[in-house]
């Protein structure tokens, strides 16, 4: 299941840490981080996904 989670992380950050923790700090940071830039959200999504 964690690869599919960070497969739909690369293609969609806040997805898919929306789908590992839900709407919470690391959702809406996840957004900022995939607005100001692509590569960090993605970063941040497979961080959060490993971590839990």
């Amino acid at each position: 299941m964690d690869v599919v989670r960070i497969l739909i992380a690369i293609l969609l950050p806040p997805l898919g840490v929306f789908l590992q923790v839900g709407i919470g700090l690391h959702f809406w940071l996840n957004i900022l981080l995939t607005i100001l830039g692509y590569i960090p959200g993605i970063i941040h999504a497979i961080w959060v996904i490993i971590r839990k």
